[in-house]
């Protein structure tokens, strides 16, 4: 199963606001003037600055959110270039706010009005300069490649133009070797002209870093932690450190499938590598498409865990029942709404058993505004973002997720996972709006996916999803080799793309590198190497959402660590004594109840106090991966004996992304 990765906010806001944004009454300064905004009252407090910045930006956010949002789910010129002037305020006014509170430096002041200082500091993964002119530059940059992106279509020799939902498809279920490998390429075409882009957002945010004082954005992004930026970097070391062998026994199970579906020449990369496109997920970050090829017993050996099939299942039923509304033969036109009308219902249906696990541990049903504003499914009429997203629209209870859902095991459980940003949104609304994010990044990605640890067949079968499950040691590995392929699989993807960006930007990546560099560190972490060479006319990066889109990505290593601590706690509250991955806290009020109190701290306070209250813990552990998956591994490395398991990173990686003679793409 695959719960995306998703951004935890919006889709440009993102970049700009980091988890949430915020608002005062709109003065010229914050609705339309590109000049700075007035000095702020005289003899001001901190105290007073920063309950006027909390009103500021509260009233400033649903103009932000609300273009955000026109510009995901109707992608146009127009849309981008009103995204890119509210980003434009937004910068501007955040700019000035930073500036006002240099004259606080040196102060006494109270643990929580320091605290929202810093924060203040840390509201944007996007440092903007303070020049106007570069401003504006930066702001229309991002528009266009999250433009680029989200239009992006792959154009193949048959004439066929598919979108990246399309070619996913291809990757999740077709085993054809060369369609795959034209679908992975295929895709990776659309970021070719960011590349002139990217390099140039990366002198700008670096400038704003810069007059932010700090080294550059990366350093920046790594100062959000309540640690140094060299104590999270070595954090993020020690926590790989601790589940590496897991990821190694996988991959090494992984390459001999593979070898045995495609033949020894086809199935791994020299090397030891995995093949980049037969990996069923664009990005090799998730292996849960491939349980075809993985699932280590059959359904007669081990129960049926076909979610899929159940959810086809249920569009199947939708589809007859919308056909049957229509008397005598549909059209064309009738028979694609007939289809989008079945899709809607399925996607709705699926919202709604993902919200009834949240709703079963005593959190609040999501209000009407949700079901009547968010976009469950493709339209037919528009470009849209499908990368799925979850919005706080006003910091008053509209909340919204926009996807393109479709009746898969990978989207159901993503709604999961989306849900978790929604009703963390929920929780902390009440706080002030520079203490309304997560208690760090890592918390707000781990939420839905602690759900998603609850997903038992146990549970799943209580809802319909599966059959009857037989105890048995088959059925167990199965069903933990099915959660370590969203789990254990994305591991060193998390960790790789931020290791990518710093690098980039503390330039020790040079723009003439980016492709070189990106597949070095993929060959690094995860063992994966594209068949045919990649060199820099390139931009293979750009080909993974949160990259233009500028979202920080570590967030989302550390909570594939966060979730396992969460989960282990929420099972001990519950009452739990088995085994951990036997437990599924699907209804239990006191287990909700120390969870939504959690939610309720947003990042009022160090994440390792917020963490100690429901874990008992104040540091990151991988302990709990590790006890969770002890069966699996343990079948593992049964199933690797005699193996030569790891990888060889160095030669061929180099050469399948060595520069070639070929000008990069301009544009």
């Amino acid at each position: 199963m695959k719960p995306v990765r998703a951004l935890i906010a919006l889709s440009i806001t993102a970049a700009v606001l980091g988890l949430s944004g915020c608002k005062k009454e709109p003065s010229p300064s914050t609705t339309g003037s590109t000049t700075p905004a007035s000095k702020p009252p005289e003899g001001e407090t901190a105290d007073q600055f920063v309950a006027r910045v909390n009103n500021e930006l509260r009233a400033m956010y649903p103009e932000l959110s609300a273009a955000q949002w026109l510009s995901n789910t109707f992608v146009n010129s127009d849309t981008e270039l009103v995204a890119a002037k509210a980003n434009e305020r937004y910068l501007l006014q955040l700019n000035n706010w930073i500036e006002q509170a240099k004259r606080f430096e040196g102060q006494k002041l109270s643990p929580q009005t320091a605290r929202a200082i810093q924060l203040l500091k840390l509201q944007t993964a996007m440092p903007a300069p303070h020049e106007p002119a570069k401003l504006a530059e930066l702001t229309q940059i991002v528009s266009r490649m999250d433009g680029t992106y989200s239009k992006g279509r792959y154009c193949g020799s048959d004439k066929k133009c598919r979108q990246l939902g399309e070619l996913e498809d291809v990757l999740r279920s077709n085993r054809d070797y060369q369609a795959q490998l034209d679908a992975w390429q295929g895709w990776h075409t659309i970021a070719q002209p960011m590349r002139k882009d990217y390099s140039r957002f990366v002198d700008l945010v670096n400038e704003g870093a810069d007059e932010m004082g700090f080294a550059d954005t990366g350093e920046m992004w790594r100062s959000g932690y309540d640690m140094s930026p060299v104590e999270i970097a070595a954090e993020t070391d020690r926590l790989w450190g601790q589940v590496k062998p897991l990821y190694e026994q996988l991959h090494c199970y992984t390459r001999t499938r593979l070898e045995a579906k495609y033949g020894a020449d086809k199935g791994h990369v020299a090397g030891g590598m995995l093949p980049a496109h037969l990996m069923g997920n664009m990005w090799q970050q998730d292996w849960g498409n491939l349980w075809d090829v993985l699932a280590p017993y059959s359904a007669e050996q081990a129960g049926n865990l076909d979610i899929t099939g159940a959810l086809q299942a249920q569009y199947t039923t939708a589809l007859q029942a919308e056909r049957a509304k229509f008397s005598g033969q549909p059209g064309v036109v009738e028979q694609a709404q007939i289809e989008r009308d079945a899709q809607e219902a399925v996607a709705r249906k699926m919202t709604e058993r993902a919200q009834d696990f949240y709703t079963s541990l005593g959190m609040p049903a999501l209000p009407k505004s949700y079901w009547a504003n968010t976009q469950f499914t493709k339209p037919r009429d528009r470009d849209v973002a499908c990368h799925a997203s979850a919005w706080d629209m006003n910091m008053a209870g509209d909340v919204r997720t926009k996807m393109c859902i479709k009746p898969n095991e990978e989207d159901f459980t993503t709604i999961y996972h989306e849900l978790g940003h929604v009703y963390y949104y929920l929780a902390y609304n009440n706080q002030p709006p520079l203490f309304q994010q997560g208690a760090h990044d890592g918390f707000h990605e781990a939420i839905g996916d602690t759900m998603v640890l609850g997903m038992t067949p146990g549970y799943l079968q209580s809802i319909g999803m599966v059959g009857v499950q037989q105890p048995s040691n088959e059925a167990l590995i199965n069903s933990q080799m099915r959660m370590a392929l969203a789990k254990v699989s994305f591991l060193p993807f998390g960790l790789m793309i931020d290791r990518w960006r710093w690098g980039v930007f503390d330039g020790s990546i040079k723009p003439d590198q980016y492709n070189h560099a990106w597949w070095q560190l993929k060959a690094k972490y995860q063992g994966v190497a594209p068949v045919t060479a990649r060199g820099e006319e390139f931009f293979d990066a750009g080909a993974k959402y949160h990259v233009p889109a500028n979202t920080p990505y570590t967030r989302y290593f550390l909570s594939h660590v966060l979730q396992f601590q969460f989960y282990q706690s929420l099972c001990k509250a519950s009452g739990h004594t088995g085994p951990l991955h036997e437990c599924s806290f699907y209804g239990n009020k006191e287990a909700g109840a120390k969870f939504q109190a959690m939610l309720g701290k947003g990042s009022s306070q160090p994440w390792q106090q917020t963490l100690k209250e429901l874990t008992g813990g104040e540091k990151m552990d991988a302990s709990a991966v590790l006890e969770y998956f002890a069966p699996l591994q343990a079948w593992l490395k049964q199933q690797n004996e005699g193996k030569t398991c790891g990888w060889q990173p160095e030669g061929v990686a180099a050469a399948a992304s060595k520069p070639s003679a070929a000008k990069p793409a301009q544009g």
